[in-house]
């Protein structure tokens, strides 16, 4: 797990060593064991490195191999490179070092572009190939690792995270209109390829883009969801639904705990995570740390559900850490949060694994974590209101959309208006889409393959590796993907959303996590801007620098600040926070 960055020359000259150094310096957090930077006249590549596999200096980046004429950065983990190595040693390759890095390299001097297909885990990774110049960037299925990009100029820069693009110079700094019109739609989610800067673009997941030395490039797309379902998925019963479900996530849950350091869990208390710890303590480990937050109350609503953390960690006697955040601490760590985004982000959820990261690196380098269940198995509020819709879009617009056209024409200054409602138009284009009919189908298609990237993997990625703690996501695992869309929308719907999991997981864990209401990472001061708060939002959405960028009408403004805990979203966020959010990371972005 690290963070790369690099610099393609596309013209005559060489490239820029002392940009692919500032971009390297600026993630030092998602790398402090070691930095890289070598260059081959017109390639430069860079690397932060946090040891995990392989922990000698024969794992370091930026890797050659002279003998294949490659070079290569990688970020993540490939929790199959021993399986994967065997393979490779059987057909003659020798390996210099025991990390699943070289691994990568070989794999693509003998199966090219289709050894991504091969791979188990989650990655970015370019490869320079010496002889043909040629650059290949990849990005594993599921967008888990991040990968920026900017062309100008006849160069192309690379990095794990947008802010080091910009410490590395020469990016347009200007407003995409379409992606604020996500933004402002979509709960922050902003599809790729766009970001909120028009100079910065992101390669999708399962993508691999490979350039040519005259800068012309083609994407291929090596993997997709397919949720058509056989004569035998449709009339399989709901246990045996259950059992290859368990099954399932057991191997996943078995896979991600390669590494030669310890692995801990996330846990919060919900079904998914306490399956994971459940699954983990079935494998035999002792002695597994996990780690739960909370926050003060405010309006009546609570901060934390340690009463169901703790159950878990009292049933399996896991090594628990409880980090209680007061709402002083939460204040002054904001910014850190903020700046620690690769993109801005309204969940809560953002500053809650910010300094819950922050308190679990000091104990542990690599942890497991429950994100994407509720996208895969069916687990949200607006999944049931699909069933035999004949207007599955609107419904989904309906139920997930933060704002109409209306009201989002209401608060963007005219100047930042598009010709039509993007946002529509992308899940329009989404849903019609072939390999999946039923709307529920259509809809877990869209939000594990594009809202699930944009918001709860990138929030884990940006902020547990602000302080240099891998974070690896079983229920992401593809093959467990692959198997939930073939599952009929019944049986992932049952028991107000994720019904199957939940069978699975009675199996395993005690009941009381499983039939509790469904949770959430709770920061009510976020929600009821009050105080503090508010002067803080205040201030920065009437500064100069927010006045001269104009991105909201000041009447809109104005009635946020009048009664901020009025305005509350349909998934349960506050407008105020989300424009503020938005205006805060820019200028932490010097944008």
């Amino acid at each position: 797990m690290c963070g790369i960055c690099g610099e393609v020359v596309f013209s005559s000259g060489q490239a820029d060593t002392s940009r692919v150094d500032r971009m390297a310096q600026a993630m030092a957090a998602r790398g402090p064991d070691a930095m890289g930077v070598t260059m081959r006249g017109r390639v430069a590549f860079g690397h932060r490195r946090l040891k995990i596999i392989d922990l000698s200096d024969q794992g370091a980046q930026p890797m050659q191999d002279p003998e294949l004429g490659l070079s290569l950065v990688f970020n993540g983990c490939i929790y199959n490179y021993q399986e994967l190595r065997a393979e490779l040693s059987g057909k003659g390759y020798r390996f210099f070092s025991t990390s699943d890095t070289e691994v990568i390299l070989k794999s693509w001097k003998e199966w090219g572009r289709d050894c991504f297909t091969r791979f188990h885990g989650m990655f970015a990774v370019a490869i320079h190939e010496h002889d043909s110049g040629r650059i290949h960037l990849a990005r594993d299925r599921f967008g888990i690792k991040p990968l920026y990009v900017s062309e100008a100029e006849g160069r192309l820069a690379f990095a794990s995270s947008l802010p080091a693009l910009l410490k590395g110079g020469n990016i347009d700094r200007s407003i995409d209109k379409v992606a604020l019109q996500h933004y402002m739609s979509w709960h922050s989610v902003v599809p790729a390829p766009r970001t909120i800067l028009n100079g910065v673009r992101k390669l999708g997941p399962a993508t691999v883009r490979t350039y040519e030395t005259d800068g012309s490039f083609k994407n291929t797309v090596y993997w997709e969801p397919d949720f058509r379902k056989s004569e035998e998925d449709v009339n399989r019963s709901a246990d045996d639904w259950r059992d290859l479900v368990l099954e399932g996530l057991r191997k996943a849950v078995r896979r991600r705990m390669v590494a030669d350091v310890p692995v801990g869990v996330l846990l919060s208390g919900g079904v998914d995570s306490s399956l994971i710890v459940g699954l983990l303590a079935e494998e035999g480990q002792k002695d597994l740390a996990t780690f739960s937050i909370g926050f003060e109350e405010a309006n009546g609503e609570k901060g934390d559900e340690f009463q169901y953390s703790d159950l878990i960690a009292n049933h399996y006697g896991t090594n628990h850490n409880k980090i209680f955040i007061p709402s002083s601490e939460l204040l002054d760590n904001l910014p850190g949060a903020i700046g620690a985004m690769s993109e801005p982000m309204v969940s809560y959820d953002n500053i809650g694994f910010y300094l819950l990261s922050r308190e679990v690196s000091k104990h542990i380098k690599v942890v497991q974590s429950g994100q994407g269940a509720d996208e895969v198995f069916g687990g949200y509020h607006w999944y049931p209101k699909l069933t035999g819709s004949n207007q599955p879009v609107a419904d989904y617009a309906d139920a997930f959309f933060d704002r109409s056209e209306e009201q989002l024409n209401e608060a963007i200054s005219p100047d930042y208006h598009c010709d039509r409602n993007e946002s529509i138009a992308f899940v329009e284009t989404h849903f019609g889409m072939a390999g999946a009919d039923d709307p529920v189908d259509k809809a877990l298609r869209l939000d594990t393959n594009v809202m699930l990237v944009d918001d709860p993997v990138k929030r884990v990625d940006n902020h547990s590796m602000a302080w240099g703690l891998e974070a690896r996501v079983p229920f992401l695992d593809h093959e467990l993907v692959e198997l939930a869309g073939r599952i009929p929308s019944e049986h992932k719907l049952a028991q107000e959303g994720k019904g199957v999991l939940k069978e699975a997981a009675r199996l395993v864990v005690p009941s009381e996590v499983i039939d509790r209401p469904k949770g959430y990472f709770p920061v009510p001061a976020l929600k009821y801007i009050q105080g503090p708060y508010l002067e803080m939002v205040r201030d920065t959405l009437t500064n100069s620098k927010a006045k001269g960028r104009g991105l909201f009408n000041p009447a809109y403004l104005e009635k946020l600040f009048e009664n901020p805990t009025q305005y509350i979203t349909k998934l349960r966020g506050s407008e105020l926070w989300q424009v503020a959010l938005l205006e805060m990371w820019l200028q932490e972005q010097e944008a």
